[in-house]
């Protein structure tokens, strides 16, 4: 494994652990600034519309720049959000450092997954890519839950100073052993937007929004519904969290292993996987034992689709990826607002906490559909004889 995919993972590690350990430590910022807990969940809907908006923005500002200085560039943005949240005087400047540390995201990931790919011979790509995420899904195991006792103990301030570090350690690592690879010649912003009138980078990116909207469908309640129906304690949620986050790596390391030989049947398999335990989680969330279980396979699901997914974006994008991979990762984000949105929704309608799982089952459904119709128009392509294929698109 070459060394620069650590330094890409240690800095998915500490986006990671900024994103979702905001939400174990709600109470303690809205106790401190003296807002209602639904006004500091802005924490958390700021920073995910601040991926959605910055994937595009920040890559389109580093068509420019090579991809090591811009992943440079991109970590100490994250560094000085992390600063800005740690000391922050009030919440509006809380809120400020949540979506400058958030603008980072999507350019991150998305330009390190080409970066990633690059370091690789073709056959490995998939597996490099997971290797990069993998920072993101151990972040979910170790660095959330400790970053919430942190914060709890010390206080939240420390968690985000002690993020904004380990956004240090990211950048110096990708200073020192990530190479200067050669842009790509002809690279442009024009280049880049031709990547979007290809219909399989488009089905691509509708998967990645369904498919993962599916799993926060569930997730983004999986508090009252483990506490409520499948009678946890309060205290057991942390560690169920851990099994949630230890499904996501297991899921990533498969994902990225075999999405290198059989990208489609292993998204085929996965969706389809994914769309029968989610809804079968509106049974088995009536039992400790069954819930767990059910709870580490949704991970274990969900994140086996991240690697093929940002893999069939690269390939597809032909020779133009940096934008659509950046997209690609706000394409996450912006379907986990959509399910978290339809989840709270079916509740609100009195369909109980077990509904948003029937919402996550119809998403991933949805999403398999669509990787059938993309590799139907592949097999097509692959069919019709030369002269009356429709060219792609290179300029």
């Amino acid at each position: 494994m070459p060394l620069a995919l650590l330094a890409l993972a240690i800095g998915a590690f500490g986006i990671g652990t900024t994103e979702f350990v905001i939400m174990g430590l709600l109470p303690e910022v809205a106790s401190d600034f003296g807002v209602g807990i639904p006004t500091a969940g802005l924490l958390v809907t700021g920073y995910a519309v601040g991926v959605v908006v910055g994937a595009p923005l920040m890559t389109v500002l580093g068509t420019r720049v090579s991809r090591k200085r811009m992943l440079m560039l991109l970590m100490g943005l994250f560094v000085a959000g992390n600063l800005l949240s740690a000391f922050a005087p009030g919440f509006g400047a809380m809120l400020a450092g949540r979506v400058v540390a958030s603008l980072a995201h999507g350019a991150f990931f998305g330009i390190g997954s080409v970066v990633a790919a690059e370091l690789v011979a073709p056959e490995r790509k998939a597996g490099a890519i997971a290797t990069m995420f993998t920072g993101l899904t151990v972040a979910n195991i170790v660095g959330v839950p400790l970053g919430t006792f942190v914060g709890q103990q010390v206080g939240w301030r420390t968690t985000f100073a002690a993020v904004a570090g380990l956004g240090v350690v990211g950048l110096l690592g990708i200073a020192k052993l990530v190479p200067e690879l050669p842009r790509p010649g002809g690279a442009h912003l024009r280049r880049e937007l031709a990547a979007f009138k290809n219909v399989q980078v488009v089905l691509a990116m509708g998967m990645t929004v369904l498919g993962f909207g599916g799993v926060f469908a569930a997730i983004t309640y999986i508090k009252p519904m483990m506490t409520e129906v499948a009678g946890f304690s309060e205290g057991s949620v942390t560690w169920l969290l851990v099994l949630l986050g230890t499904g996501m790596f297991l899921g990533n390391l498969l994902g990225g292993r075999f999405a290198d030989r059989w990208l489609m049947p292993m998204l085929f398999t996965t969706l389809g996987g994914l769309t029968a335990v989610l809804a079968l989680f509106t049974v088995t969330a009536h039992s400790e034992a069954t819930a767990a279980v059910t709870l580490l396979l949704i991970g274990a699901l969900g994140f086996a689709t991240v690697p093929p997914l940002q893999k069939r974006v690269l390939d597809q994008a032909h020779g133009a990826p940096t934008l659509a991979s950046a997209v690609n990762i706000g394409a996450f984000n912006l379907g986990n607002a959509l399910a978290a949105w339809l989840g709270g929704a079916v509740i609100t309608a009195g369909y109980g906490y077990t509904a948003p799982n029937w919402v996550g089952a119809l998403l991933a459904a949805s999403a398999l559909a669509l990787a059938l119709v993309s590799a139907a128009l592949e097999r097509r392509e692959q069919a019709a004889p030369a002269a009356v294929r429709v060219p792609v698109l290179h300029s």
